[in-house]
């Protein structure tokens, strides 16, 4: 490899995740090593690249020489080997899951190859600090001409033929939403993004508002001038400080070069832009209680109609929509909406994304065109599963989606498939879980969570979840009986149609559909008194095996309980004593000989006594 030292850029991701494990001295040393050496190489700090699990990550470009989990101690030898003698350090190369051959180049890493970035397509490469990198990729050239050369009905018919859908969950078509609010006649409208990303395992609105701000705010001014709004509001929750931090910057950058504020590029539109800073209620993700949060009451839902594109903020017209919508709607003015229309489904165009997180592979930030398979995302994108294990089920859209096994691994992801299959899109939450996950217990997760953040304002919602919590934290107890799988199921049909926000008429879905295609985990759970995953913790009992244990200790020496016999010195063998076992688990994740044996044993259902003839 060749390379002209003055064409080079080292770009360092310092999205979250990045900076978490240590990208931030990585930077400095990195600056300090290159200075040293007297290099001519550009040094560049980026939001998150996508691939969190490998950061800290280092860019060599134009080489696209990828480095994953870097250290400190590794940044003199990046610097000799590559930055001077042209020859990349191979041992941080990134390694492919299944050849464990590593890969140099980000572009061949089937990562990234796999996927179609629209939305994504600046993370990891621009300067999120630093507008004029915003402007070099052309964030801003599709606010211009909007706002230059079109009419605001000319943009929402724009939007309306691209057929972009909201990416918040819901799905429901954007133009038609915007022109609710464009047809209201008042003094004041507001336009807001809604930033409030709660759910567990997501990241993708808070790495894009990391990485590329501008393109939101780009966005935001778009629907603005669309529907004739003249404020804007960011609502981001307050756990997301280095994306509030990099939006603040963002929209002082943006007032200076005059792409906010009064009269925008000459055109007389004013538009103006603040960010609000959420509590962290997950049900502020509705888009009534999101209201409510910015007017200063309690984060609850209101009853409907009138709907918020007609009485919204502080009564006036108010359009919502996502992070990653907003995204979109650059793009869709500089390169047209049949472009975008031709991404995708024809019920669903365009590109999904997704916090792909769980038991595969490769954990990141993904995009890809909607229509795209599961199994093409699991195992193409996602490099299968741990350990080559089995693939159980995956959890899509979050708390409030549905868990889907094997069968459906050729799905295409879109609005309408996932729905039919008892799942939703949601705003992009993609868990994976493999053969040793109990799916009663995965319930159980994400109900504790919606009703943990159920704001209590409807009985269904509740009340109603909280009974089916305690039904679940019973079958998971192996105290469960017959009648509370029926209970669960009719808890749920009603929790759904009687609550009054999204978060009570989605919250039973994990229930439903794990129900619906892993009932025999339930039944063995209450008639087995079994876990077949081996998963829930009462329904475990430890054994020794005598052949591989090497009579180390180690299980003794860890056992909290003093529930384990034996010694070495004598040749006792080591004996788990179920009587005094709490079943924590410690020798079986601490015996280095895989010598401790996790069994399920339940019992065995009682056959009918026969009945005597006569």
């Amino acid at each position: 490899m060749t390379q002209d030292n003055s064409s080079r850029t080292v770009l360092v991701c310092q999205g979250t995740g990045c900076v978490s494990s240590g990208a931030v001295p990585i930077y400095d040393a990195l600056e300090a090593e290159i200075k040293a050496a007297g290099l001519d190489i550009r040094m560049k700090i980026t939001g998150c690249h996508g691939f969190c699990q490998q950061g800290p990550i280092v860019i060599v470009e134009p080489d696209g020489i990828f480095y994953s989990a870097v250290k400190e101690k590794d940044v003199p030898e990046i610097v000799e080997s590559h930055l001077k003698n042209n020859t990349p350090v191979e041992r941080l190369f990134y390694k492919d899951p299944v050849s464990g051959d590593p890969v140099g180049e980000y572009r061949t890493i089937q990562f990234y190859a796999n996927q179609e970035r629209i939305v994504l397509r600046n993370c990891g490469h621009i300067n999120p600090e630093v507008i004029q990198d915003s402007l070099d990729a052309g964030i801003y050239d599709g606010m211009k001409k909007a706002l230059a050369e079109m009419q605001p009905a000319e943009v929402i018919e724009a939007v309306k033929r691209a057929g972009l859908r909201g990416r918040g969950g819901a799905g429901f078509p954007t133009a038609v939403k915007w022109g609710f609010c464009a047809a209201q006649k008042t003094d004041q409208k507001y336009m807001i993004c809604n930033a409030d990303e709660g759910d567990p395992g997501a990241f993708m609105d808070r790495s894009i508002l990391e990485a590329t701000p501008h393109q939101v705010i780009e966005g935001l001014v778009i629907a603005g001038y669309a529907i004739g709004a003249t404020k804007g509001f960011i609502y981001a929750r307050a756990e997301y400080p280095l994306a509030i931090k990099r939006l603040e910057i963002a929209i002082k950058q943006a007032e200076e070069m005059n792409l906010l504020g009064k009269n925008i590029q000459g055109s007389g539109f004013d538009f103006e832009l603040e960010v609000f800073r959420g509590a962290g209620a997950f049900v502020c993700g509705e888009e009534t209680a999101l209201i409510g949060s910015i007017e200063g009451g309690r984060g609850m839902p209101r009853s409907r109609p009138p709907f918020p594109a007609v009485q919204g903020l502080w009564g006036k017209p108010t359009i919502i929509n996502n992070v990653k919508s907003l995204s979109y709607l650059g793009d869709i003015i500089t390169r047209g909406p049949d472009w975008f229309h031709s991404i995708g489904t024809e019920d669903s165009p365009g590109t999904a994304v997704f916090a792909l997180t769980g038991k595969v592979a490769n954990c990141g930030l993904i995009e890809v065109p909607m229509g795209t398979t599961l199994r093409k995302i699991i195992f193409d994108i996602g490099g299968g599963i741990i350990g080559g294990k089995k693939f159980k089920a995956v959890q899509t859209g979050g708390p409030s989606g549905g868990c889907l096994p094997e069968e459906f691994l050729d799905t295409p992801v879109d609005f309408a498939t996932l729905a039919k299959a008892g799942s939703i899109m949601g705003s992009g939450g993609m868990v994976v879980v493999d053969e040793e996950t109990c799916m009663v217990d995965m319930a159980r997760f994400f109900l504790n969570f919606t009703q943990y953040e159920s704001c209590g304002k409807c009985v269904p919602c509740r009340m109603g979840t909280r009974q089916m919590q305690k039904l679940l934290e019973k079958i998971c107890a192996g105290e469960g009986e017959p009648e509370d799988i029926t209970t669960l199921e009719e808890l749920a049909v009603s929790i759904k149609e009687g609550s009054l926000c999204g978060l009570g008429q989605t919250a039973p879905n994990p229930v439903l559909t794990t129900l619906r295609y892993f009932r025999h985990e339930y039944e063995a759970h209450v008639n087995e008194k079994r876990c077949p995953a081996l998963s829930c913790k009462a329904l475990l009992e430890y054994e020794i095996d005598q052949e591989a244990c090497k009579l180390c200790g180690t299980c003794k020496r860890n056992c909290p309980a003093d529930a384990i016999t034996g010694n070495k010195k004598k040749e006792i063998p080591f004996e788990i004593h179920k009587d005094k076992c709490i079943q924590c688990g410690m020798c079986y994740t601490s015996c280095p000989f895989d010598a401790i044996v996790k069994l399920s044993p339940g019992i065995k259902k009682e056959e009918p006594e026969p009945v005597a003839a006569g």
